[in-house]
């Protein structure tokens, strides 16, 4: 009977090996080739050169770009989108939002809504703001300011693929003093307690170092800090030095020994030298900046993202702000659009940013037109929500340029953009790491 059954067994084991053995000689199947797509209209945008070439056309495969011009081979097994009398461009890139929130039309709603709303429930409301953003052609983005972790939450979201939205990059809390732009407004301590540098709020050089650090241990991209005063804040002044020189070496430094890019939130024209000096990537607003501080940036080649557009906004509603924000709102929004002005004469490198969060999200587009009503030409303009911003994220590698090997990020507005920059408030199509979020053109143009 053991024969019988040590037999039986011995079988058994030749069997399984005969057939592990015959699949180990089957052949693997060849992984199918991705789909092939190609986008067809009447214009395209190359944001390196700022011109505008004829029947644009470009072929994507796999999330990527494989090649763009005037006059591309369509291979013949592609996918035919034809966007018509359109304009392809890169997706674009704003460079200063705010995901995780949104002004309405009364601030003591807002403030309250702030303090009531738990982190869970308000990062729902940012995944909605995320999709409006992504729709209304922004593909990648720089958040530069979130409490509760909650773009960083939106930004691994995303990047999982679990909500539609742009590409994020993430500061989590700015950096600054106590009592300043990045500090919670004057709230008794007894009600809500004092934030410290894990929350961005910082007091000497080695205490800055350690908010930069937090900021990067939970999982920021790029840093923000606060250098001088801001104009929706209770407690400060708009254009007051609100760090030491000292300071802001130290949080400009510890950022760049990370490999993080520096943006520094300025109004006042002193704060936003010693910034500078202390070498930061980029000037957030610049409302009352010089004419030497802008010969500065773009000798050093520090972008300005001038937020025009929340400028205007505020400025247009300066009844719903209590008396302290209005008073300054309306100061900021007299110089803003003429330091702008300026800004472009003297060459300083610009991207496109909106403080999105200040007015809705998915109006970013706005700000190219404030861009060229200001003085900048429309390619300028185009090419500062596309390569420039690609420039200033860190991340032109990835995006920027419609070019091959780059990320398919592309959107088609109506029209000629550099004849109508107001097109690109009206984004036909948009297309984001090879996936389509947004297709208005009738299917029978397909």
């Amino acid at each position: 009977m053991k024969t019988a059954i040590t037999a039986a067994a011995a079988m058994t084991l030749l069997g399984f090996s005969q057939l592990s053995a015959a699949q180990e000689v089957a052949p693997a199947a060849a992984p199918a080739a991705p789909p092939i797509t190609a986008l067809k209209a009447a214009h395209l945008f190359d944001s390196v050169s700022g011109t505008l070439v004829e029947r644009g056309v470009v072929v994507i495969a796999g999330g990527k770009i494989l090649s763009a011009g005037a006059g591309v081979k369509i291979p013949d097994d592609a996918k035919v989108i034809d966007l018509g009398d359109a304009t392809l461009l890169p997706g674009f890139i704003d460079a200063h939002v705010h995901l995780s929130e949104v002004s309405s039309a009364n601030w003591y709603e807002d403030f309250y809504h702030g303090i009531m709303r738990f982190p869970a429930e308000q990062a729902l409301y940012g995944a909605q703001y995320a999709r409006a953003t992504l729709e209304a052609g922004i593909t990648s983005v720089r958040d530069v300011g979130s409490g509760d972790y909650i773009a960083l939450g939106l930004r691994n979201a995303i990047k999982a693929g679990v909500i539609p939205g742009p590409r994020m990059l993430v500061s989590n809390y700015p950096v600054g003093s106590t009592g300043g732009h990045a500090d919670q407004g004057p709230i008794p301590p007894q009600t809500i307690a004092v934030a410290g540098p894990i929350r961005g709020v910082c007091n000497g050089p080695e205490e800055c170092r350690e908010a930069v650090r937090y900021q990067i241990k939970y999982g920021a991209d790029v840093i923000k800090f606060m250098p001088s005063g801001g104009v929706l804040s209770l407690a400060d002044p708009v254009d007051n030095v609100q760090l030491t020189q000292e300071e802001m070496n130290a949080i400009v430094s510890e950022a760049h020994a990370w490999n993080r890019k520096v943006a520094a939130h300025c109004h006042g024209d002193r704060a936003a030298k010693m910034a500078i000096a202390a070498g930061v990537d980029s000037i957030e607003h610049g409302s009352f900046l010089k004419d030497d501080t802008l010969a500065e940036m773009k000798r050093k080649h520090v972008y300005l993202v001038a937020t025009l557009f929340a400028g205007v906004w505020v400025g247009e509603r300066l009844d719903k702000f209590p008396p302290a924000i209005a008073v300054k709102a309306r100061a900021a929004a007299a110089q803003a659009q003429q330091m702008f002005q300026h800004a472009v004469k003297i060459g300083v490198p610009l991207a496109m940013g909106t403080d999105a969060g200040v007015e809705p999200h998915g109006m970013n587009a706005r700000e190219f037109s404030l861009m060229v009503k200001n003085g900048l030409a429309p390619a300028k303009a185009l090419m500062s929500g596309t390569a420039g911003g690609a420039d200033l994220l860190g991340i032109a590698d990835q995006t920027g340029t419609l070019q091959a090997g780059k990320s398919a990020d592309i959107v088609a507005v109506p029209g000629n953009p550099l004849k109508d920059i107001g097109a690109t408030e009206h984004p036909l199509f948009v297309m984001k790491e090879g996936v389509i979020y947004r297709n208005d053109v009738p299917a029978a143009a397909h």
